[in-house]
């Protein structure tokens, strides 16, 4: 069981920038492939970003250039430094694992395909 919790959520204006947090259990056993997934109000969860073991990361097209999925391993916390955000950006987010790699292409269509979910954390950018 791998156990998963978020913080950084919240509001801030169009333009700011905000730092989610993900706390993980790590460990040399195991390699865990991580993501961040969002949902929208009346919209399919999708993914935003993946990191995976080896150090590759993902980005959905649309937060190219502005979000940064990063890993402190010493830690064991997967951090989304959000910056130049968007209205369209608020959703729920949450952080997303699993001991097996999950294909981008699936992650980013879907959001779907991990085991283990954290809780979520809202983020609201007002224009």
């Amino acid at each position: 069981q791998i156990q998963l919790m978020e913080s950084g959520g919240g509001t801030v204006q169009a333009g700011g920038s905000l730092r989610l947090s993900c706390a993980h259990p790590g460990g040399a056993d195991h390699e865990i492939y991580m993501a961040w997934i969002r949902q929208a109000p009346g919209k399919e969860q999708a993914g935003v970003a993946a990191f995976e073991w080896d150090g590759t990361t993902h980005y959905a097209d649309s937060v190219k250039g502005r979000f940064t999925i990063s890993q402190d391993r010493a830690k064991n916390i997967l951090y989304l430094q959000m910056d130049s955000l968007k209205p369209e950006d608020t959703a729920t987010y949450y952080c997303a694992a699993d001991q097996d790699p999950i294909p981008w292409a699936v992650v980013s269509a879907t959001g779907g395909g991990y085991n283990y979910w954290g809780q979520g954390t809202q983020v609201t950018v007002s224009s």
